[in-house]
């Protein structure tokens, strides 16, 4: 070999061992569904067995590394990561442990979708008592957050766990119940992964129904007293949502409500059992991206959405499709924008004169709000982050905004209006979020905030278990 090539595979190696170092050594850039905190870590590792993941605790608290615990990071704030951390990524810990159908249980590694439960138990005739409206998240990510659902018999996802394991940041495992540790049981569930990796999970089950839906127009002003005396008093609806119109012709004012009531002929269940898939994407799609750029999009999205569902009337659907609400046509993907989601809980009987303070406050804001579902919680005195101090309505708001500082900064300004206008309402606020709420108004909604992160330090001294939402709010 003569020295010119000799010269150029030698150049040719630095410049690949450089390129190779380059690309090793740049930081590990992660951020949630929100695209709005991209945070720079350390590593993610994927959860496969339970050994590993105590070794990783024991090493991270000796080491004095930071540990955050993720699902599908669909929360928006920053819950499932912390800067220069290590991300442990639970999804492929998802095995099936235990089934007992006649007992109406099962026991669940943590980062198992719903989705996997409902095609695991639809077989037996049962279904998931409490979950998102989606079926795309993590068991352990919904306990995190103490999710809710449509189900106006069961309250928050707390109620339906009957014991989970704890990885603790000593290493050590417990189980914890109602008996058993039931301050932690208490704290775990809404904590936010911050007192340790919940490994696996034993769920209450109940049936799979057979349900009618009807959806039918109401003034808002009524709502309240139709849903104590014509949906709550009444046995036979067993679940219910509602909308309120984010469209500017009956802005805050026209709504909708549809009732799942529990069908007489219970036979003819099996005929509507296998699980639906979603199928209709492409115009539900077009019509929200309208909805994103004009008032009149906002209007014809509004009006298809009141048609579809009066459409509907009559229709038998099974409970569990009914908890599989479609989620594919809401995916957005714009560099310059992102959408994000907020979630305010007020007590059913402030629910008009909320209303009508909300509709004061954001006829005078700049928001690009497009879309505002309700659903009922029931008062919740276990968890230490209870969302709903009483019976509440949940108002989920979904909103399109800019990723600039400056956008950011002027929709942080209008939701803390919001959150203002909430706990004068002797409302609160969900906290799986972006963090835009300040350090008082997080504790004026949650009047136990200060006791539960004084807890977060007694059970995890050296602070093993972090993310941006205990680094915002924690200290």
């Amino acid at each position: 070999m003569n020295r010119s090539w000799i010269i150029l595979v030698v150049v040719y190696i630095l410049g690949f061992s450089f390129s190779v170092y380059r690309y090793t050594q740049l930081p590990l850039i992660v951020e949630d569904s929100g695209k709005l905190l991209p945070t720079s870590i350390k590593q993610i590792r994927s959860a496969t067995d339970e050994q590993s993941l105590q070794e990783w605790i024991q090493a991270a608290a000796k080491q004095g590394e930071k540990i955050s615990v993720a699902g599908m990071q669909h929360s928006q704030g920053g819950h499932t990561y912390y800067p220069g951390g290590i991300v442990i990524d639970m999804k492929s810990y998802d095995k099936i442990l235990a089934y007992h159908p006649e007992a109406k249980m099962i026991r669940v590694q943590s980062g198992i979708t719903w989705e996997k439960i409902q095609q695991h138990i639809n077989p037996d005739g049962l279904a998931i008592r409490v979950m998102q409206s989606q079926n795309i998240f993590t068991v352990g990510g919904s306990l995190s957050v103490n999710v809710h659902g449509r189900d106006i018999r069961y309250g928050s996802l707390l109620d339906s766990v009957e014991s989970f394991r704890l990885l603790q940041a000593d290493g050590s495992i417990i189980e914890v119940s109602r008996t058993q540790h039931p301050e932690l049981f208490n704290l775990v569930i809404g904590g936010y992964g911050l007192f340790g990796i919940i490994l696996d999970v034993t769920l209450k089950l109940t049936d799979d129904e057979l349900y009618q839906m009807y959806t039918h127009k109401i003034d808002y002003k009524d709502y309240a007293s139709y849903f104590k005396e014509k949906v709550r008093a009444n046995p036979a609806i067993r679940m219910h949502m509602a909308r309120i119109s984010a469209a500017p012709e009956s802005f805050l004012k026209e709504m909708y409500v549809t009732n799942y009531l529990l069908y007489e002929d219970q036979s003819l269940r099996e005929k509507y059992q296998p699980l639906k898939k979603e199928t209709i994407i492409a115009l539900p799609k077009f019509l929200l991206g309208l909805s994103r750029y004009s008032d009149w999009g906002k209007q014809i999205l509004w009006d298809t959405q009141l048609a579809y569902f009066q459409s509907k009337n009559g229709d038998l659907i099974t409970r569990n499709n009914v908890m599989r609400s479609e989620s594919q046509f809401m995916e957005y993907e714009n560099p310059n924008r992102t959408e994000i989601l907020q979630e305010y809980f007020v007590p059913v009987d402030e629910f008009a004169s909320y209303i009508d303070d909300l509709r004061k406050l954001l006829k005078r804001e700049d928001l690009n709000l497009l879309n505002i579902t309700i659903r009922y919680v029931e008062e919740d005195k276990q968890a230490v982050l209870s969302y709903a101090k009483e019976d509440m309505f949940a108002l989920v708001l979904l909103i399109n905004q800019g990723r600039s500082a400056k956008e950011v900064g002027k929709t942080q300004k209008v939701l803390r209006k919001m959150i203002d206008v909430t706990l004068d309402h002797r409302g609160s606020y969900y906290l799986p979020y972006y963090p835009y709420p300040t350090k008082e108004q997080l504790h004026r909604a949650y009047p136990r905030a200060k006791e539960f992160f004084e807890k977060k330090r007694q059970y995890d001294p050296d602070e093993v278990f972090v993310n941006l939402f205990y680094k915002e709010y924690g200290k």
